[in-house]
């Protein structure tokens, strides 16, 4: 697991979600599907285009570079290598499915204004 996270259970093909643990974290991951009582109108898909997203989940880690040496080693695929922007230090990674996910580190001694 390119994370270093905990299974805790996995999900399966009849739509049951898997939930992983990192660190004081729990990620629940739902491989989709039709509409439920309660989104009637909504489906859960893989996004057609991976360049074109509407959603992104962000993880804000004390040692950017030091994960994003570790997640690489372990088969992570990253759009580029951690850059500063904003008063932090990100990168983004790309998942099995195409989805986005931004590994950030505050840099709280940067101000800008």
């Amino acid at each position: 697991m390119v994370f270093g996270g905990r299974i805790l259970s996995l999900g399966d093909s009849s739509g049951a979600p898997g939930y992983i643990q990192i660190a004081n974290t729990w990620l629940i991951l739902n491989v989709g599907g039709g509409p439920t009582p309660d989104k009637p109108s909504v489906t859960l898909r893989v996004p057609p285009d991976p360049d074109l997203l509407s959603s992104f989940m962000n993880i804000r880690v004390a040692d950017i570079h030091g994960c994003y040496e570790t997640w690489q080693a372990r088969g992570a695929e990253f759009i580029t290598e951690p850059m500063e922007k904003y008063g932090e230090t990100r990168c983004y990674i790309r998942d099995p499915d195409g989805y986005i996910i931004e590994v950030g580190q505050s840099r709280p001694e940067v101000v800008y204004g």
